[in-house]
């Protein structure tokens, strides 16, 4: 298991990580570092702790709208996108089916990324 160093909000995090996994976390933490950013840019420097359960829950409510999403896409609805019998009904598809949601989500990360990055 790999110790890796990650910034967010101007602050380190030593991470562990395994082994080949710290391009990945990168990308994560670049991600979680844009969206602090964003808050604290509009709220202004109101705690790390703040800061960082606030992004969270931001970021929960996408993976809540991707999880809604994908149901859509497969002609279901789910009353609670983060109920974890909903989300594991969800994640028993079979691989075709995963693929194209797995396309239909990383078009979604793409385009709020896009938009992350034009605000």
């Amino acid at each position: 298991m790999a110790q890796h160093s990650i910034s967010i909000n101007g602050r380190s995090y030593s991470i562990a990580c395994e082994d080949g996994q710290e391009e990945h976390l990168n990308r994560l933490a670049t991600y979680l570092d844009e969206r602090v950013g964003e808050l604290a840019a509009s709220l202004g420097q109101i705690g790390d702790a703040r800061l960082l359960v606030m992004a969270g829950l931001l970021i929960a409510d996408e993976l809540s709208d991707a999880y809604a999403d994908v149901a859509a896409a497969r002609g279901e609805s789910l009353d609670d996108p983060l109920d974890k019998a909903a989300v594991a009904a969800l994640r028993e598809s079979d691989d075709a089916t995963a693929a194209a949601q797995i396309e239909s989500l990383a078009e979604r990360i793409e385009s709020i990324a896009e938009r992350l990055e034009q605000a």
